[in-house]
Protein backbone atom coordinates (compact mmCIF):
# COMPACT_ATOMS: atom_id res chain seq x y z
CA UNK A 1 0.00 0.00 0.00
CA UNK A 2 1.45 3.25 -1.61
CA UNK A 3 2.44 6.04 1.46
CA UNK A 4 1.27 9.43 1.64
CA UNK A 5 4.28 12.53 1.70
CA UNK A 6 2.78 15.91 1.12
CA UNK A 7 5.60 17.62 3.75
CA UNK A 8 8.90 19.58 2.20
CA UNK A 9 10.03 19.12 5.36
CA UNK A 10 10.01 15.27 5.78
CA UNK A 11 13.22 13.93 6.27
CA UNK A 12 12.81 11.23 3.40
CA UNK A 13 11.84 14.26 1.07
CA UNK A 14 15.32 15.93 1.99
CA UNK A 15 17.34 13.01 1.70
CA UNK A 16 15.84 12.40 -1.89
CA UNK A 17 16.72 15.88 -2.64
CA UNK A 18 20.13 15.56 -1.93
CA UNK A 19 20.34 13.14 -3.88
CA UNK A 20 21.17 15.90 -6.54
CA UNK A 21 24.39 16.63 -5.61
CA UNK A 22 27.38 14.29 -6.50
CA UNK A 23 29.15 13.93 -3.01
CA UNK A 24 25.57 12.37 -1.77
CA UNK A 25 25.27 10.41 -4.97
CA UNK A 26 28.43 8.93 -4.15
CA UNK A 27 27.92 8.88 0.40
CA UNK A 28 24.56 6.92 -0.47
CA UNK A 29 24.85 4.79 -3.74
CA UNK A 30 21.91 5.82 -4.96
CA UNK A 31 21.01 7.98 -7.48
CA UNK A 32 17.64 9.61 -9.26
CA UNK A 33 15.98 8.89 -12.33
CA UNK A 34 12.11 10.98 -13.63
CA UNK A 35 10.12 10.58 -16.23
CA UNK A 36 7.37 7.73 -16.61
CA UNK A 37 9.16 6.48 -19.55
CA UNK A 38 12.61 6.46 -18.04
CA UNK A 39 11.44 4.65 -15.10
CA UNK A 40 9.25 2.40 -17.44
CA UNK A 41 12.68 1.47 -19.55
CA UNK A 42 14.27 1.27 -16.11
CA UNK A 43 12.00 -1.79 -15.03
CA UNK A 44 11.78 -3.32 -18.39
CA UNK A 45 15.58 -3.86 -18.19
CA UNK A 46 15.25 -5.30 -14.83
CA UNK A 47 15.49 -1.79 -12.69
CA UNK A 48 13.45 -1.35 -9.77
CA UNK A 49 13.65 1.91 -7.44
CA UNK A 50 14.23 1.87 -3.50
CA UNK A 51 12.01 4.56 -3.62
CA UNK A 52 9.10 5.69 -6.07
CA UNK A 53 7.75 8.82 -5.70
CA UNK A 54 4.26 9.68 -8.05
CA UNK A 55 1.55 12.41 -8.24
CA UNK A 56 -1.87 11.56 -6.76
CA UNK A 57 -3.30 12.40 -10.16
CA UNK A 58 -1.33 9.76 -12.07
CA UNK A 59 -1.95 7.10 -9.43
CA UNK A 60 -4.42 5.23 -11.52
CA UNK A 61 -1.95 4.73 -14.66
CA UNK A 62 -1.65 1.52 -15.57
CA UNK A 63 2.19 2.11 -15.99
CA UNK A 64 2.36 3.85 -12.52
CA UNK A 65 0.42 1.20 -11.15
CA UNK A 66 2.94 -1.51 -12.51
CA UNK A 67 5.84 0.62 -11.13
CA UNK A 68 3.80 0.75 -7.59
CA UNK A 69 3.52 -3.00 -7.78
CA UNK A 70 7.21 -3.84 -8.70
CA UNK A 71 8.50 -0.97 -6.18
CA UNK A 72 6.60 -3.24 -3.20
CA UNK A 73 7.08 -6.30 -4.37
CA UNK A 74 10.78 -5.75 -3.75
CA UNK A 75 10.52 -4.27 -0.58
CA UNK A 76 10.62 -0.81 -1.67
CA UNK A 77 8.74 2.28 -1.09
CA UNK A 78 6.11 3.78 -2.90
CA UNK A 79 5.06 7.36 -1.88
CA UNK A 80 1.94 9.32 -2.84
CA UNK A 81 3.02 12.98 -3.22
CA UNK A 82 1.95 16.34 -5.10
CA UNK A 83 3.83 17.99 -7.96
CA UNK A 84 5.66 20.82 -5.88
CA UNK A 85 7.59 17.60 -3.73
CA UNK A 86 8.05 15.85 -7.54
CA UNK A 87 9.38 19.61 -8.79
CA UNK A 88 11.96 19.77 -5.75
CA UNK A 89 12.93 16.15 -6.34
CA UNK A 90 13.87 16.61 -10.10
CA UNK A 91 14.61 20.76 -9.73
CA UNK A 92 12.55 20.87 -12.88
CA UNK A 93 9.39 23.41 -12.52
CA UNK A 94 7.31 20.66 -14.76
CA UNK A 95 8.11 17.67 -13.24
CA UNK A 96 7.28 13.98 -14.54
CA UNK A 97 4.65 11.73 -13.01
CA UNK A 98 7.50 10.14 -11.26
CA UNK A 99 10.56 10.04 -9.68
CA UNK A 100 12.57 6.48 -8.81
CA UNK A 101 15.43 6.44 -6.49
CA UNK A 102 18.16 3.61 -7.57
CA UNK A 103 21.02 1.94 -6.46
CA UNK A 104 24.15 3.01 -8.45
CA UNK A 105 25.42 0.33 -10.83
CA UNK A 106 28.55 1.14 -12.28
CA UNK A 107 30.32 -1.73 -12.87
CA UNK A 108 34.15 -2.18 -12.45
CA UNK A 109 36.91 -3.58 -16.02
CA UNK A 110 36.89 -6.79 -14.13
CA UNK A 111 32.86 -7.39 -15.12
CA UNK A 112 33.06 -6.21 -18.53
CA UNK A 113 33.20 -9.39 -21.06
CA UNK A 114 34.61 -7.94 -24.50
CA UNK A 115 33.32 -10.46 -26.33
CA UNK A 116 29.84 -9.85 -25.16
CA UNK A 117 30.09 -7.31 -28.67
CA UNK A 118 32.05 -5.84 -31.49
CA UNK A 119 31.70 -2.22 -30.01
CA UNK A 120 32.58 -0.39 -27.20
CA UNK A 121 32.32 3.08 -26.51
CA UNK A 122 34.89 4.63 -24.28
CA UNK A 123 35.48 8.38 -23.30
CA UNK A 124 37.66 10.39 -21.72
CA UNK A 125 36.95 13.39 -19.31
CA UNK A 126 33.74 14.06 -20.94
CA UNK A 127 32.00 17.13 -19.29
CA UNK A 128 28.89 17.45 -20.32
CA UNK A 129 25.35 15.54 -18.89
CA UNK A 130 23.74 15.92 -22.25
CA UNK A 131 26.79 14.43 -24.29
CA UNK A 132 27.14 11.83 -21.58
CA UNK A 133 23.24 10.74 -22.29
CA UNK A 134 23.40 10.80 -25.78
CA UNK A 135 26.35 9.04 -25.63
CA UNK A 136 24.48 5.91 -23.45
CA UNK A 137 21.92 6.30 -25.95
CA UNK A 138 24.30 5.65 -29.06
CA UNK A 139 25.33 2.83 -27.46
CA UNK A 140 22.56 1.48 -26.49
CA UNK A 141 21.42 1.85 -30.31
CA UNK A 142 24.26 0.26 -31.98
CA UNK A 143 24.38 -2.70 -29.23
CA UNK A 144 27.69 -1.19 -27.48
CA UNK A 145 28.94 -3.67 -24.98
CA UNK A 146 29.27 -0.87 -22.72
CA UNK A 147 30.74 2.54 -21.87
CA UNK A 148 33.97 3.26 -20.48
CA UNK A 149 34.85 6.11 -18.94
CA UNK A 150 38.39 7.64 -18.60
CA UNK A 151 39.87 9.57 -15.66
CA UNK A 152 37.06 12.86 -14.43
CA UNK A 153 34.12 12.61 -16.44
CA UNK A 154 30.65 13.75 -15.99
CA UNK A 155 28.43 11.78 -13.68
CA UNK A 156 26.56 9.33 -15.82
CA UNK A 157 24.21 9.39 -12.72
CA UNK A 158 23.51 13.11 -12.68
CA UNK A 159 19.83 13.53 -12.81
CA UNK A 160 20.61 15.35 -15.87
CA UNK A 161 22.56 12.85 -17.67
CA UNK A 162 20.27 9.58 -16.49
CA UNK A 163 17.20 12.65 -18.32
CA UNK A 164 19.29 13.00 -21.76
CA UNK A 165 19.70 9.42 -21.76
CA UNK A 166 16.18 8.33 -22.07
CA UNK A 167 16.88 5.21 -20.39
CA UNK A 168 19.45 3.95 -21.61
CA UNK A 169 21.46 4.53 -18.44
CA UNK A 170 19.82 0.70 -17.44
CA UNK A 171 20.78 -0.70 -20.63
CA UNK A 172 24.11 -0.31 -20.99
CA UNK A 173 26.93 -1.20 -18.98
CA UNK A 174 28.77 2.02 -17.22
CA UNK A 175 32.72 1.29 -15.76
CA UNK A 176 34.92 4.06 -14.51
CA UNK A 177 38.62 3.72 -14.97
CA UNK A 178 41.49 5.79 -15.03
CA UNK A 179 43.97 5.42 -18.13
CA UNK A 180 46.64 3.82 -16.99
CA UNK A 181 43.96 1.27 -16.00
CA UNK A 182 42.05 0.31 -18.86
CA UNK A 183 45.20 0.21 -21.01
CA UNK A 184 46.37 -2.17 -18.95
CA UNK A 185 43.57 -4.29 -19.02
CA UNK A 186 42.74 -3.63 -22.66
CA UNK A 187 46.06 -4.80 -24.13
CA UNK A 188 45.17 -8.43 -22.22
CA UNK A 189 42.78 -8.85 -24.48
CA UNK A 190 41.71 -8.80 -28.15
CA UNK A 191 40.29 -5.10 -29.03
CA UNK A 192 41.15 -2.42 -31.82
CA UNK A 193 41.48 0.98 -29.72
CA UNK A 194 40.37 3.89 -32.36
CA UNK A 195 40.54 7.45 -31.71
CA UNK A 196 38.66 10.26 -32.97
CA UNK A 197 41.10 12.99 -33.57
CA UNK A 198 41.59 15.97 -36.16
CA UNK A 199 45.42 15.63 -35.84
CA UNK A 200 45.36 12.42 -38.72
CA UNK A 201 44.97 12.09 -42.66
CA UNK A 202 42.79 8.58 -41.96
CA UNK A 203 39.23 8.82 -43.52
CA UNK A 204 37.08 7.40 -40.75
CA UNK A 205 35.14 5.09 -43.55
CA UNK A 206 38.67 4.09 -44.88
CA UNK A 207 39.59 1.71 -42.53
CA UNK A 208 38.67 -2.09 -41.75
CA UNK A 209 38.05 -2.09 -38.00
CA UNK A 210 38.59 -5.26 -36.34
CA UNK A 211 36.02 -6.09 -33.75
CA UNK A 212 36.13 -5.51 -31.29
CA UNK A 213 36.26 -1.99 -31.62
CA UNK A 214 36.65 0.57 -28.93
CA UNK A 215 36.02 3.53 -29.81
CA UNK A 216 38.08 6.62 -28.08
CA UNK A 217 36.42 10.13 -27.51
CA UNK A 218 38.89 12.53 -26.24
CA UNK A 219 37.04 15.80 -24.06
CA UNK A 220 34.54 17.91 -25.58
CA UNK A 221 36.97 21.46 -25.87
CA UNK A 222 40.84 19.87 -25.78
CA UNK A 223 40.28 16.34 -27.48
CA UNK A 224 42.54 13.38 -26.14
CA UNK A 225 45.90 14.25 -24.89
CA UNK A 226 48.97 13.27 -27.37
CA UNK A 227 49.92 10.35 -25.16
CA UNK A 228 46.37 8.59 -25.48
CA UNK A 229 46.14 9.54 -29.06
CA UNK A 230 49.86 7.72 -29.57
CA UNK A 231 48.54 4.47 -27.68
CA UNK A 232 45.78 4.34 -30.10
CA UNK A 233 46.06 1.52 -32.90
CA UNK A 234 44.25 3.88 -35.41
CA UNK A 235 43.37 7.65 -35.38
CA UNK A 236 40.81 8.75 -37.68
CA UNK A 237 38.57 12.50 -38.76
CA UNK A 238 35.23 12.91 -39.67
CA UNK A 239 35.91 15.16 -42.57
CA UNK A 240 34.20 18.34 -42.23
CA UNK A 241 33.16 20.47 -45.68
CA UNK A 242 31.36 23.06 -43.80
CA UNK A 243 33.15 26.42 -42.02
CA UNK A 244 32.87 24.22 -38.64
CA UNK A 245 36.33 22.48 -37.70
CA UNK A 246 34.74 19.40 -35.88
CA UNK A 247 31.54 17.93 -34.75
CA UNK A 248 29.89 17.54 -31.01
CA UNK A 249 32.04 14.77 -29.36
CA UNK A 250 28.38 12.50 -29.11
CA UNK A 251 27.31 13.61 -32.36
CA UNK A 252 30.97 12.72 -33.71
CA UNK A 253 30.83 9.21 -31.58
CA UNK A 254 27.53 8.13 -33.21
CA UNK A 255 28.83 8.74 -36.59
CA UNK A 256 31.86 6.67 -35.75
CA UNK A 257 29.52 3.70 -33.58
CA UNK A 258 27.25 3.78 -36.84
CA UNK A 259 30.27 3.40 -39.33
CA UNK A 260 31.85 0.09 -37.32
CA UNK A 261 28.23 -1.20 -36.51
CA UNK A 262 27.43 -1.03 -40.93
CA UNK A 263 31.00 -2.57 -41.37
CA UNK A 264 30.51 -5.46 -38.96
CA UNK A 265 26.74 -6.25 -39.85
CA UNK A 266 28.03 -6.61 -43.55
Amino acid sequence: MPREITAFSNPLIKRVRNLRDKKHRREEGLFLAEGLRILTEAHEAGRVPEYLFFSKDMAGHALVRTLVAATEAAGGWAVETNNDILSKLSGKDNPGAVVGVYPDFAVTLADLDRSKSGIWLVAERLRDPGNMGTILRTADAVGAGGLILIDDCVDPFSVEAVRASMGALFTVPVARSSWGDFLVWLRKGPGQLVGLSLDTEHDYRAPVYQAPTFLLTGNEAQGMPGFMAEACDLLVKIPMLGKADSLNAAIATAVMAYEVLGQQRS
